[in-house]
């Protein structure tokens, strides 16, 4: 089975593979976010937040 999630990683991440990024993808059937290591990209684990959850991440890590 093939992944047609459609992630998006942040425009200031650089654009080598090599990057400390994340990637998003919206998660409509939970109303909130999939979140994964940009680097690892399919193998990555996968992580559900809520949109609550996803707020309060990036406002920590700012």
């Amino acid at each position: 089975m093939t992944d047609v999630t459609a992630w998006r990683k942040s425009s200031r991440s650089g654009v080598d593979n090599n990057s400390d990024c994340v990637e998003l993808a919206a998660c409509p059937e939970r109303d909130g976010f999939h979140v994964r290591d940009s680097k690892l990209g399919n193998a990555s684990p996968v992580f559900d937040l809520s949109a609550g959850d996803l707020t309060s991440l990036l406002s920590h890590t700012r």
